[in-house]
């Protein structure tokens, strides 16, 4: 046993407020005390967490979802089918990012055990949307008016190896109980504490001082630039992996001159991506193709890469009627007014987004940069008031939806991440082609379908595709990382054993 018996883990995700569900951070953390019903296993294949399989109807509209049995929550109280019928309903009623199950999800039937779901469309991508909804116990948060809004410093009653304790805001940490009730495999630590930090510097020092035993953020790797000195303290291993996470530039399809493809293959060309990748990802990295979708994805295929030419974006500008008719530097639209474009992003993406503005300025395209915090972005971004954007995709955002990044962009999908610009009806009935079938072949050809599109529309120009890094402590042992939440996954937190 551990002599502290503590978990420490450092991040930059911070919690900004104790709701449980309406705090983006700790939604992400409390798949820990909360699981969802269905995990990813270090190989990318779907398995059951609180599930123990699932069954689906031929035509992919009704799923059924066995729990498996001796599961408690922290409280005593047995985990039951009808605590899974409750929270999906109430994500689908209740959640605005979740707005998708109370528009598609028609029925839900308990039988002992089981529960199922019948939708009103085909859906044959509900395993994996599955692995983000934490269920909650409904004796506990049936009778919460708001649970969006709801807040509570803890405990919260949770079924997973611990529950959540305390969200101590002040000491900037979520704090982990090991969970009473458990009756599944236990590690070392009967504490898991995740402090964040102001930035990565702090966090990397918090590391090499030996206070921290890990660090772990959403969809990123450890700071590229702090790894060698994190490193040479010679305490630290190194687990790299490729990600299918990527760091993008979205368009505002709806707004001239971006709705203009020769205008988007204009910024494609304008885009200096090797030095993109040299200063992002320090040799973590490499230049992406015109497909979007990385190779670290099942289904990728080879397509062009994206190529850096400046005298292309002036010549494509040209060609396609941008001309700067006054001398000024800056090309103009029909209408003989400068193309200065807002170019909205979130704070982190501020050294992106300067590179950026001049990239595109040296190709006569004025850029505006707003920088806003996370929630003011995701306002700015659903009433589509921006011209252009930094933003990124995660492993999970990689696959939902139709899979292949393309939840990031149909128009009818909805969520905090993603940017629903592409109304194109063939682009549409691919996703709904997709969302159909489980026949493997088709979906290979899908995949191909997808991805030439994007090389062939330019949506979205991928920016730079990267390895994640996590450094974790050499005298723990146990560690697991799968492709959708890295290390943070319920292996890791049942197996983590100390040889200290």
């Amino acid at each position: 046993m551990a002599d502290d018996a503590i978990l420490r883990i450092a991040t930059t995700n911070e919690v900004k407020s104790p709701a449980f569900i309406g705090d983006y951070t700790l939604g992400l953390f409390n798949h820990l005390s909360n699981p969802p019903l269905m995990q990813m296993d270090e190989n990318g294949k779907l398995i059951g967490l609180l599930a123990d399989h699932y069954e689906v109807s031929p035509d992919n509209t009704e799923w059924t979802f066995v729990i498996k049995d001796n599961q408690f929550w922290s409280d005593g109280t047995p985990v039951t089918a009808d605590d899974v019928a409750f929270s999906i309903q109430m994500y689908g009623t209740s959640i605005p990012n979740a707005g998708w199950i109370g528009e598609t999800l028609t029925d839900t039937q308990v039988d002992g055990n089981k529960v199922t779901f019948k939708f009103n469309k085909p859906y044959t991508n509900l395993a994996l949307e599955f692995t983000s909804y934490s269920i909650l116990p409904k004796h506990i948060w049936e009778s919460i008016e708001n649970p969006n809004e709801f807040t509570s410093t803890g405990p919260y009653v949770g079924a997973g190896p611990y529950y959540l304790d305390n969200v101590d805001l002040n000491a900037g940490k979520v704090i982990f109980k090991r969970n009473p009730s458990w009756k599944g495999k236990i590690s070392d630590y009967d504490t898991v504490e995740i402090s964040w930090f102001k930035n990565e510097d702090a966090a990397a020092k918090a590391l090499e001082s030996g206070v921290m035993d890990t660090y772990w953020k959403y969809a990123s790797s450890y700071p590229y630039a702090a790894i060698d000195s994190l490193t040479k303290t010679g305490n630290f291993e190194m687990l790299e992996k490729p990600t299918s996470g990527l760091t993008f530039l979205g368009f505002n399809l709806k707004r001239e001159p971006m709705s203009d493809p020769a205008f988007r293959e204009a910024v494609s060309s304008a885009i200096n991506y090797q030095e993109l990748v040299d200063i992002s990802t320090l040799g973590y990295g490499k230049v992406p193709n015109r497909g979007f979708v990385p190779p670290a994805m099942d289904g990728y295929i080879q397509t062009k890469p994206m190529e850096y030419n400046l005298e292309t974006a002036r010549n494509t500008l040209e060609s396609a009627g941008y001309k700067d008719s006054d001398g000024n530097g800056i090309i103009e639209a029909a209408d003989g007014k400068d193309i200065t474009l807002d170019l909205l992003i979130r704070n982190s993406y501020a050294r992106e987004a300067e590179l950026m503005k001049e990239y595109l300025e040296k190709a006569g395209i004025g850029v505006e940069v707003r920088s806003v915090e996370d929630n003011t972005w995701f306002e700015m971004k659903d009433k589509l008031d921006y011209d252009i954007t930094l933003t990124r995709t995660t492993p999970w955002g990689m696959l939902m939806h139709a899979g292949w990044a393309t939840g990031y962009f149909d128009s009818r999908r909805t969520g905090q991440g993603v940017l629903h610009t592409v109304d194109d009806e063939v682009f549409l009935k691919l996703c709904d082609d997709i969302l159909s079938t489980t026949d493997q072949t088709l979906l290979n050809g899908y995949a191909k379908e997808v991805q030439e599109y994007y090389a062939e529309n330019l949506p979205g120009i991928p920016l730079y595709w990267k390895n994640d890094i996590t450094p974790y402590n050499k005298k723990i042992t146990g560690w697991y990382s799968n492709p959708l939440y890295g290390i943070m996954n319920e292996f890791t937190f049942t197996g983590v054993k100390s040889s200290a």
